[in-house]
């Protein structure tokens, strides 16, 4: 039966900041326990069970960092919140990359404290299995090795506070994984805002991510809030973070770091409780290393990396995800679910998917608009030729091979603009006489990538 009062241990060996954590612990009705060192922390996890740990960075007898990792192996139920030295941006990463569950500064804002502890009193109850978590397996499909461990690694991730890398190719479920993160921790009753971040034209990047107030400039009628103030107390979401210009990626980096923002026009900053997830299907190092993205943002939003993995890397999933689509469509359409034939159950399992789990939304959604019966065959998928043909071996006057020989040259005539702008999506839409939003759709579409040469 759990206590009345919530149990949090509280490590400093600074006694005026121990009695200033406890004071403001027990006003908020906790039942607080106070030691001065790391041996005393640790006999006293042995003796007792406490709902939360707050422990000072620097300690008389070493470091708080080994007392998460202590509570890591042998607690791993107990959050551990880290107090830091003000403005230690790498004691925090640091911190947070050994499982802690957040941190906070020194001087100690007590409001910022106070949400911390509420954030992390009120994570759900740890599951025995996390990869057999239903509230994970039945958004998050597939019983193949990575995709197990995605469904561990979201529930590692949902006990954290820390923020998130999501790498993947396009259409592997990147934003899904960020939903996850969120529904299953502590921000779950709180707002989860995601943003397009390559959708955003650049002279308009900072009202949207901030707000703006009456005033500030020409067509500003009223106050507005941004995305940092719609998502506080939750999590914002950062999809195709490497589309960010670089000035813009220095006003990131200070909100992330001063967990402050000022809107466009107001004088002053205000706080915000945002936990940040950020994803790309670029490769960020890389393009660190070009000097296109900010090496210190980098840093701070790379505190812990989740890889997706495409499709071709969980083909005994295909059919088992198939299923699903298929059974959501009929859901859809009020009728009964149409069945895939063994025979094209087979051709998707060798089929490369460039597209990821979108492209077979896609594929499945075409085969069953074209289908004449309730069972999908080869013929209806028109996936263009066995795994690895590009679409161009077939002729535009073989049966069934038109969507593709259209796609195909769709598919250079993109290519070639790109090439031709510098990989600028927005100079290549200009080009093609489409709007920026219709080429990135039809890139994912295509499954064509921000590097495609060919």
């Amino acid at each position: 039966m759990k206590r009345a009062a919530a149990h949090v241990l509280v490590v400093d060996d600074e006694p005026d900041i121990r009695e200033l954590l406890e004071l403001t612990l027990v006003r908020m009705g906790l039942d607080v326990a106070t030691v001065g060192t790391i041996a005393e922390a640790k006999e006293k996890l042995r003796q007792d069970r406490y709902d939360l740990c707050l422990t000072d960075m620097r300690l008389s007898d070493g470091e708080g960092l080994d007392l998460v990792r202590h509570i890591a192996g042998q607690a791993a139920e107990v959050p551990v919140a880290v107090i830091t030295a003000y403005g230690s941006a790498e004691n925090a990463v640091a911190a947070l990359k050994a499982g802690a569950f957040d941190y906070v500064s020194k001087p100690v804002g007590l409001d910022q404290l106070r949400a911390l502890v509420r954030s992390a009193l009120s994570l759900p109850e740890r599951t025995e299995s996390p990869a057999r978590d239903k509230r994970l397996t039945g958004r998050l499909l597939g019983e193949s090795a990575p995709l197990v461990h995605v469904r561990e690694m979201i529930s590692k991730l949902a006990r954290t506070q820390a923020p998130v890398y999501i790498s993947g190719e396009s259409g592997t479920g990147k934003e899904l994984a960020a939903r996850l993160i969120h529904e299953n921790g502590a921000r779950r009753e709180k707002p989860f805002v995601p943003v397009n971040c390559g959708a955003i034209p650049e002279n308009l990047m900072e009202s949207e991510f901030f707000g703006y107030k009456k005033g500030a400039f020409t067509g500003a009628n009223e106050d507005r809030e941004g995305f940092f103030q719609a998502a506080n107390g939750g999590t914002l979401f950062l999809d195709e973070v490497a589309d960010l210009p670089l000035p813009m990626q220095v006003k990131l980096l200070r909100a992330i770091q001063e967990k402050r923002v000022r809107k466009v026009g107001a004088p002053q900053e205000d706080p915000v409780d945002v936990r940040i997830i950020c994803a790309t299907h670029q490769k960020l190092a890389q393009l660190v290393a070009a000097g296109r993205f900010r090496q210190d943002l980098f840093y701070r939003i790379n505190v812990i990396e989740l890889a997706m993995p495409p499709l071709r890397e969980c083909r005994d999933d295909i059919g088992l995800i198939a299923a699903a689509v298929l059974e959501r469509l009929a859901a859809h359409s009020g009728g009964a679910p149409a069945r895939l034939t063994p025979e094209a159950l087979e051709e998707l399992g060798h089929y490369d998917f460039p597209g990821n789990i979108r492209e077979l939304e896609n594929i499945l959604e075409r085969a069953l608009a074209l289908s004449g019966s309730r069972n999908i065959s080869v013929g209806d998928l028109h996936l263009g030729g066995p795994a690895g043909v590009e679409p161009e071996a077939a002729t535009a006057g073989a049966e069934g091979a038109l969507p593709d020989y259209l796609d195909n040259i769709e598919r250079k005539a993109i290519v070639d603009a790109l090439s031709k702008t510098g990989f600028n999506r927005t100079a290549a839409a200009k080009l093609l006489g489409i709007t920026f939003r219709q080429l990135r759709y039809r890139m994912q579409r295509l499954g064509i990538k921000e590097d495609s040469k060919t």
